[in-house]
C-alpha cells in the first residue's frame, strides 16, 4: 500500500478534464446508495475478515477526505490564494465520530455535503477551477489548485466505492 500521507501531497499532474470531475462526485453518493439500499445495518458495520474495513469505515473514510479536501476546494473558491495547513483525512477522522455512528444517518450526511460541494462547483467559471493555494505542513511547500483536490478526489472515491461493493458482498455470503 502506498504512503498515502505523501502520495495526498504530491501534486497529480494527471488531472481530469473538469466535466469528469463533476460527474464522478456527483455519481459516487448515488453508487453507495444502489450498493448498499438493501443491506441490513448489520452488514454495514461487519468487515469481510479481521482488520479489514465495514462499509461503514469506508464511508467514515470518505467523508473525513471530504471534509479535508472539500473545505480545501471551499477555501480556496472563497479565499484569494489562501494558506492551507495539510491535513491528513486519515487524521482528521480520530476527530470526528465517522467511525462509529449508523451507516443511514452517516451516508445522509455525506450526500448533503456533496450536494453542497457540487451546487458551488457546477456553478464555478472554468477559470475558478485555476483558483490556487499555498499548502505547508507536510514537508514541501506545494501549490494547488481547485482542480488539483476535485481530481484527487473523484480519483480516489472510485476504488473505494468498488472496495464497498466487495465488503457488502463479503459479508452477505
Amino acid at each position: 500500500m502506498p504512503d498515502r500521507a505523501r502520495w495526498s501531497l504530491v501534486p497529480d499532474r494527471r488531472l481530469l478534464p473538469i466535466t469528469t470531475v463533476l460527474a464522478l462526485l456527483a455519481q459516487t453518493p448515488a453508487r453507495i446508495s444502489a450498493l448498499t439500499e438493501a443491506v441490513s445495518p448489520a452488514d454495514l458495520h461487519a468487515t469481510p475478515s479481521p482488520g479489514e474495513w465495514s462499509a461503514n469505515d469506508v464511508l467514515a473514510h470518505l467523508r473525513a477526505c471530504a471534509d479535508v479536501w472539500g473545505g480545501c476546494m471551499l477555501q480556496m473558491i472563497s479565499e484569494e490564494r489562501p494558506t492551507l495547513r495539510a491535513v491528513n483525512p486519515r487524521s482528521w477522522i480520530a476527530s470526528t465520530d465517522y467511525p462509529g455512528l449508523a451507516f443511514a444517518p452517516s451516508f445522509r450526511a455525506f450526500v448533503a455535503q456533496r450536494s453542497e460541494l457540487l451546487a458551488v462547483l457546477e456553478r464555478l467559471p472554468e477559470e475558478g477551477w485555476s483558483r490556487t493555494a499555498t499548502v505547508t505542513g507536510a514537508g514541501s511547500v506545494l501549490e494547488r489548485s481547485v482542480l488539483d483536490y476535485g481530481s484527487r478526489m473523484a480519483r480516489h472515491e472510485r476504488p473505494h466505492v468498488k472496495q464497498i461493493e466487495r465488503t457488502v458482498e463479503a459479508v452477505r455470503r
